[in-house]
């Protein structure tokens, strides 16, 4: 089944009010064009929960275009480059709701949805204080050794968007290092689009992630720019830059829309 499509064609998935996950890692292999190209189009989604095991500059960009209500992420900036600018004045402006997360967390609620149950337990969090932020998450009994373990609840997706080095008609995909959660965001989202910087007819070799739960292809060459898609090119540290500057000045809307893609 050939599932490469335009870019227009995937942007109408993103629908108000859904749980979106985002690939990549901090300010590496970021679906950063299929964000810009989202908040051209109209009309932009509204009250996402933005889910990111680590969030960069394209989670900026969704916050920054008013699209986001709440994010799960264990780490919202831009490394070396400091804080993300329309995250951080969301949060002081009090327009985001922040669902505290940690590594430990958001891994072990996508494990549990892979497994299609409603919990995993862990250690993690024991001895901490993060139970009175976050409620909602209980503790159980382990029946067999009676030890108290957390019971961290599975996390729903809606969709996830991954940006991939190099994938094939079927959406066999090789990500070119840093996987993250990549492959497991594959297996819980309900729509899963791939931004790839090559497409081919098939790939012959082993691949990251497989075909089966990918729902559409886009052909998008310099997709993660200016963020990084090892080997194929570094980051760009002068245009994330400019992009901070850019939300400085209050022209965060001039920058998104004075982008070609």
């Amino acid at each position: 089944m050939n599932k490469v499509v335009p870019l227009t064609a995937v942007l109408p998935l993103i629908l108000d009010n859904q749980t979106i996950a985002l690939g990549g890692l901090t300010i590496y292999r970021r679906p950063v064009v299929f964000v810009r190209a989202l908040l051209q189009h109209e009309p932009r989604p509204q009250n996402l929960t933005l889910l990111a095991f680590t969030a960069g500059i394209a989670s900026d960009m969704l916050v920054g275009g008013g699209c986001v209500s709440q994010t799960r992420t264990c780490y919202f900036g831009l490394e070396s480059f400091g804080l993300a600018p329309m995250f951080t004045k969301a949060v002081e402006n009090g327009r985001l709701t922040i669902i505290e997360e940690s590594e430990a967390s958001i891994a072990c609620g996508l494990r549990a949805a892979v497994g299609q149950l409603g919990f995993m337990p862990s250690r993690a969090w024991q001895g901490t204080d993060l139970f009175k932020v976050r409620p909602d998450v209980k503790t159980v009994v382990d029946p067999y050794s009676g030890e108290t373990l957390t019971a961290f609840p599975a996390i729903r997706v809606d969709v996830a968007v991954i940006h991939v080095l190099k994938a094939d008609q079927s959406g066999n995909a090789i990500l070119g290092g840093n996987p993250t959660i990549d492959e497991m965001l594959t297996h819980v989202a309900d729509t899963v689009i791939l931004t790839a910087e090559e497409v081919v007819e098939k790939l012959a070799g082993p691949v990251d992630l497989s075909g089966l739960p990918i729902t559409a292809v886009c052909h998008i060459p310099h997709g993660a720019w200016p963020t990084s898609c090892y080997p194929a090119y570094p980051l760009d540290g002068e245009e994330i830059l400019r992009y901070i500057d850019a939300c400085h000045r209050g022209q965060f809307e001039d920058y998104v829309k004075g982008l070609s893609f």
